[in-house]
């Protein structure tokens, strides 16, 4: 049996400021807002879903402490889709359209409600356009009408530069298929210096002993009733 991961269920993002990023997702991009409450198994965090489709959201994560994190433009925040941020943060945000009409539509929104937008752009294997959202946030609204052909978008020279090698570019085309054990597999030992990577910024032993505890115990760890009952 192949396994693989088949879609976005949600991007989280960090804001300090809950109602303008809703306000702002569903008045210039007309997403509807499907839940808005406090994140479970996190102290006075709220969580918040903006719909992309039953499937797919953007959520913000709010709470008073990260107003207090300073934003460092180049490092924190690319600030546009073009420029540099840290390792392992968001560069920027593209959300799909579904055609060039949609795209017109969603610029004149955009440009009507006083949001700049550049393009829309053709780079052949997507036309995009591009704007900024609250708190620096830089975003994309992007189209595709067929699938990318990796046989004509993977540069050999971009290859060569990643140091990756042709078996490695093989295996990376053509994931080996893998068969499952129906999630019976245990816990890996958390050790730093043999498995990971690991998520991190947790308080001193919290991890190790989160990650320690049986999986059943963990299913039902976090409140799953929705706050507001039929």
């Amino acid at each position: 049996m192949s396994n693989k991961v088949e879609g976005l269920h949600h991007l989280a993002l960090c804001t300090a400021d809950m109602k303008s990023q809703i306000e702002f997702f569903t008045d210039k991009l007309g997403m509807e807002l499907q839940a808005l409450y406090w994140m479970h198994g996190v102290e006075n965090t709220w969580h918040g879903f903006l719909r992309l489709n039953d499937e797919s959201s953007i959520a913000f994560v709010c709470n008073p402490e990260i107003e207090g994190i300073e934003v460092q433009m180049g490092v924190t925040h690319a600030g546009n889709p073009g420029a540099n941020s840290a390792a392992g943060t968001m560069q920027h945000l593209a959300l799909k359209v579904k055609d060039h009409d949609e795209m017109m539509a969603m610029r004149d929104r955009l440009r009507a409600k006083g949001v700049p937008v550049l393009g829309p752009m053709d780079h052949g294997m997507c036309v995009s356009m591009y704007f900024a959202g609250p708190e620096n946030l830089s975003l994309e609204l992007s189209y595709s009408l067929e699938p990318i052909n990796n046989a004509h978008w993977i540069d050999p020279e971009v290859v060569a530069l990643a140091g990756i090698t042709e078996e490695e570019l093989n295996r990376y085309k053509n994931p080996a298929a893998f068969a499952d054990s129906g999630g019976s597999i245990a816990q890996p030992v958390i050790d730093a210096a043999a498995t990971g990577p690991h998520m991190t910024n947790y308080p001193p032993g919290h991890y190790e002993a989160s990650m320690g505890l049986p999986d059943e115990v963990v299913l039902n760890l976090v409140e799953s009733e929705p706050p507001v009952s039929a």
